[in-house]
């Protein structure tokens, strides 16, 4: 059973009565777990729909649609399947206490992972989750694999009943389902042989893996289940040029790199970051595989949109891991625009200093590193540090933190979305 939370006014949904709170059971005499199932058995033209009314009236709507017409449906939020897992290197697990509930949530859910992109470790999928993926090509799927070795996977995931990666995998390929995969490093676990096995048995997947995105482990000052080796520069090289040599063999055998180190990797092991023909249609890029590269494609692209500010003050907060990266770019805003931009590296408050992701910035970093700060036109932040209600990871608001600065401030993805807007040259 589902449940609509909402009816478009002179939508079929609407016509026919549906109202939000209506329950629907069965379409076509198949049961409704969950939004999946209405969203794959509602795709025919012709539907018979059992629902329970409010008040606790069952009726049967009958109904017929042309070239796919919408039904003027939203339903509810599904319940979301919790992991099972105890990771040690879990980014939940490293929270501070105090945040918002939400944020402590520890999803697992194939469903989110095809709706949504949600990595998810398949560690919790059942017989019937299988068949369902299979009857619905739910595909590609966001797996996080860590490790294709039974027993590694084991350790990694703490949980000793985790199934076998690499049988799910590859029943799932037989069906025709493709993946996006990622493995979290932890130096000691499943790096050196166990990263070897696990590129080699995702290679033999053929076309089935669409992408694999290695990334090392990230750890704050909160990480209490952590027990293994931190990443250094020469493990993170080790475990560059094995994914680089598998890459390689991609570009070689079928013509596409597929697997990608992610841009914190190449941070660590002080490498180059690749060009943006490495990273194909940047697929991984919100597990952070590519996303400078893309920043750089973007500027450079947008150069010509930015608007002349001769003579202005622009901060630009950003965190220490991608500090060394930005002067360049901004030297090329400077060129084109003709304001002088100096750049704030914060340290993050909440995580501790072993967190310098830009985008873990939270509300009371951006105050710190700008408060005092007269001598600024207006200040850049990174977009990514809030979320779409415009809240911090400290749950300060973006509207509190601007009423205590000295000068305006805006989220910026990458400092043309900023720049190029002659609304934001007039409020300076």
């Amino acid at each position: 059973m589902v449940r609509v939370s909402r009816i478009e006014r002179k939508s079929i949904a609407d016509e026919l009565g549906i109202v939000p709170g209506t329950e629907l059971l069965t379409v076509n005499g198949r049961p409704l777990a969950d939004f999946l199932d209405w969203e794959f058995l509602t795709a025919d033209e012709e539907l018979i729909i059992e629902a329970r009314q409010p008040d606790g009236e069952d009726i049967i709507f009958e109904l017929e649609r042309l070239d796919g017409e919408p039904l003027g449906i939203s339903l509810e939020p599904p319940t979301v399947r919790r992991c099972a897992n105890r990771c040690e290197f879990c980014f939940i697990e490293g929270l501070p206490a105090g945040l918002r509930k939400p944020l402590y949530i520890r999803d697992d859910d194939y469903r989110l992972s095809f709706a949504y992109g949600n990595f998810a470790t398949l560690s919790n999928v059942k017989e019937r989750d299988i068949e369902r993926i299979l009857e619905y090509r739910l595909s590609p799927l966001y797996v996080s694999v860590h490790a294709t070795n039974h027993e590694a996977r084991k350790v990694l995931l703490n949980n000793q009943r985790v199934p076998d990666i690499k049988a799910q995998l590859s029943r799932l390929a037989a069906g025709g389902i493709q993946f996006h995969c990622q493995m979290v490093v932890v130096p000691g676990l499943n790096d050196g042989e166990v990263l070897e096995e696990s590129l080699t048995d995702l290679w033999n997947m053929g076309d089935a893996v669409l992408s694999a995105a290695v990334v090392p482990v990230g750890l704050t000052q909160f990480s209490h289940l952590y027990s293994g080796k931190k990443m250094d520069r020469e493990t993170a090289r080790s475990i560059l040029q094995q994914v680089e040599r598998q890459g390689e063999r991609g570009r070689r055998e079928r013509g596409e790199t597929w697997v990608f180190g992610s841009d914190e990797l190449y941070m660590l092991a002080e490498r180059e970051l690749p060009g943006e023909e490495h990273y194909g249609e940047f697929a991984q890029i919100e597990n952070g595989v590519g996303s400078v590269t893309a920043l750089r494609k973007r500027v450079a692209a947008g150069l010509e949109r930015v608007t002349r500010r001769d003579g202005q003050r622009i901060g630009v907060v950003t965190g220490s891991a991608m500090a060394p990266l930005m002067r360049p770019l901004l030297d090329k805003l400077s060129e084109v625009s003709g304001a002088c931009f100096e750049l704030i590296v914060a340290e993050n408050s909440l995580f501790g200093p072993t967190i310098t992701t830009a985008g873990l910035l939270v509300g009371r970093d951006i105050l710190s590193a700008l408060g005092d700060r007269h001598d600024l036109d207006i200040a850049l932040i990174p977009a990514e540090t809030i979320n779409e209600d415009s809240v911090f990871l400290d749950d300060f608001t973006l509207a509190a933190v601007r009423e205590s600065l000295p000068m305006p401030i805006f989220p910026s993805y990458d400092f043309i979305d900023v720049l190029a807007s002659e609304e934001v040259g007039v409020a300076a």
